[in-house]
């Protein structure tokens, strides 16, 4: 009897989750957001780990990345927009990363953002991971990864050690929770769709990537390891550019320089 009960508990699970583009994923949107929230969670008891820079304090940096957040989720192509939680956190770490949690919540070291020359690039990599997000790529990944009845157990709270290896993984982009190569272009393409009508140059993302790229520093090699080749997704990013007409955009250098003085 509680075997049949699991098995229609899975099924309703399954025919009530989201299937994005062909792919399983035993979420729903809202344990999306409740998963992700747990995940914060486990960041924010873990400063040594995890510097989160509080909002007290550093008001001015936090506007500044949610006025360029609140740009992209104006994109028609944000399909979550209105159901996820749209957090941002600021790390105080020498770290060339960023990373997204399901549904909403979006992390940024301060060492990636003083690594990059403009507000373009910054939002570049914004819109990739907020693509990540609103394409479900973590939770997709986990589902193929864990299965229905680990990841049930980590939402009931029963799993706290996975909880923090999984926390860990996204964070990193190590071990076998790390993005696809497809997921990985597919959150540059729409990082491109969704600056593309702001007076943004759209294609900020390529220039990180083009700037990591003529670099030999030990970070970048260490983000170059757990990531596609940048020379490729160069190349797709400026197609998809193309693709949508070509338009020039503002990189707005100077006002980014001026916010990176608000960050330690």
């Amino acid at each position: 009897m509680k075997r049949n009960r699991f098995f229609v508990t899975l099924l309703t699970v399954v025919l009530l989750s989201s299937c994005n583009d062909g792919k399983v994923n035993f979420f729903t949107l809202n344990q999306d957001v409740e998963f992700g929230q747990q995940v914060v969670a486990e960041i924010l008891a873990n400063p040594q780990e995890y510097n989160v820079l509080p909002r007290q304090g550093n008001e001015e940096a936090y506007a500044y990345l949610e006025g360029i957040r609140d740009k992209i989720l104006a994109s028609k192509d944000i399909r979550y927009r209105d159901r996820f939680q749209w957090d941002i956190y600021i790390i105080d770490q020498d770290v060339l990363n960023a990373f997204a949690l399901p549904g909403g919540p979006t992390f940024y070291y301060t060492g990636l953002m003083k690594y990059l020359d403009d507000e373009a690039s910054l939002a570049g990599v914004m819109g990739h991971e907020i693509a990540h997000v609103d394409r479900r790529h973590a939770t997709n990944r986990m589902t193929k990864m864990y299965g229905f009845s680990i990841l049930f157990s980590v939402l009931r709270g029963d799993n706290e050690s996975l909880l923090g290896d999984i926390a860990e993984s996204l964070a990193t982009g190590v071990t076998a929770l790390a993005f696809s190569r497809q997921d990985e272009f597919e959150a540059d393409e729409y990082a491109v769709r969704y600056l593309y009508p702001t007076e943004l140059d759209s294609r900020g993302v390529a220039y990180f990537f083009e700037k990591m790229d003529l670099a030999k520093q030990s970070r970048v090699v260490t983000y170059l390891s757990t990531h596609p080749d940048p020379g490729d997704r160069i190349s797709e990013i400026h197609r998809h550019h193309q693709r949508l007409g070509g338009k020039e955009g503002n990189p707005f250098t100077k006002r980014y320089q001026e916010f990176l003085q608000l960050l330690p």
